[in-house]
């Protein structure tokens, strides 16, 4: 396997965008999420992380082809929505490093990558003055739902092992349109939460 992680930022990441959108599209087209998506809103959703200061993608190659991708950013820079549940809980946003998405080929899954993925955006967010704190957050799916498939597995343990634990109720909530619904709806998130020493 000749697999190559880089993290990029800025300028530098803007060719990658494209990429970015085609694999969200991709990954999150899978339950949980369901996603239906744009590449046009992708892209112009994604404009955040070219212009964020201290935003970062890290990106994992086999050879020339992005196979995988994930992102982060200090979350003062993020919207509202996600903003808002850490402040009304009195923390402070500017002390707080938001991973966005990971999103790999299902290929290439297994083989260690999500755990890099995980590592080096705790390594540049640790380079970031002031960050005391690393979050994302997960939809929220009920146990019945019906495209739910009879082997998933969440990712609940993983994220254990990276570190995180689940916060007490801190919820935000976006809105997507589900592939088996006809408009967007409004879906709970769940943030997962680490400190750095």
């Amino acid at each position: 396997m000749s697999i190559r992680i880089s993290a990029v930022s800025g300028a530098i990441a803007a060719p990658y965008i494209p990429e970015l959108a085609r694999l969200r599209i991709e990954v999150f087209r899978k339950f949980p999420y369901l996603y239906d998506g744009d590449m046009n809103y992708e892209k112009e959703y994604l404009q955040t992380l070219l212009k964020a200061p201290g935003s970062v993608i890290v990106l994992a190659f086999d050879g020339d082809q992005v196979i995988g991708a994930s992102t982060g950013l200090p979350m003062e820079h993020e919207t509202d929505n996600i903003q808002r549940p850490w402040q009304e809980a009195g923390y402070e946003t500017q002390r707080i490093f938001y991973f966005g998405e990971s999103v790999l080929q299902e290929n290439y899954r297994g083989r260690g990558i999500g755990v890099r993925f995980f590592e080096e955006r705790e390594k540049w967010a640790r380079q970031l003055a002031r960050i005391e704190w690393l979050t994302f957050c997960g939809v929220v799916r009920p146990d019945d739902h019906p495209l739910r498939p009879k082997d998933y597995v969440p990712l609940d343990r993983f994220w254990k092992n990276r570190g995180f634990t689940p916060t007490e109720g801190l919820i935000c909530r976006m809105e997507w349109k589900d592939l088996d619904q006809a408009r967007e709806t409004s879906k709970p998130l769940h943030f997962w939460v680490k400190a750095l020493a």
